[in-house]
């Protein structure tokens, strides 16, 4: 049996990425947009997320080298997919290194500002 889409999102975030992240992502949303979480979950992860032809590692460097590229006020958004990329396998010199690619792309403040969340969040790690 081929398993929907948001059972596909579901287990790839339990395994990849953060196990409750439907339930943050509701309580947080829903009740602006009633939904929202299982919709992330569904389209973002099990129809995007899921495919073949990448690793979930690839998919998290790639996934911070864009919202690196969108620029500062993506920095919630880089933080988690930063969370997301060493759970998946990604060391902090791959990353720092995808957000330092980025400048040619996106600027040298696009990638000063995401080398600023990747401290963020492994200063966090060493807590």
């Amino acid at each position: 049996m081929d398993k929907s889409a948001l059972q596909k999102g579901r287990a790839y975030a339990a395994q990849n990425l953060t196990p409750n992240l439907e339930e943050i992502l509701s309580e947080r949303y829903d009740d602006l947009v009633p939904g929202m979480s299982e919709s992330l979950i569904e389209w973002g992860y099990g129809r995007h997320y899921c495919r073949e032809g990448l690793d979930a590692k690839t998919r998290q460097i790639c996934t911070v080298a864009a919202l690196t590229v969108l620029g500062g006020h993506t920095a919630p958004q880089l933080k988690i997919n930063i969370e997301h990329a060493l759970k998946s396998g990604a060391s902090k010199k791959e990353i720092a290194e995808a957000i330092w690619q980025m400048a040619v792309y996106g600027g040298l403040p696009a990638a000063i500002n995401g080398l600023n969340s990747a401290k963020e969040v492994f200063d966090a790690q060493k807590t």
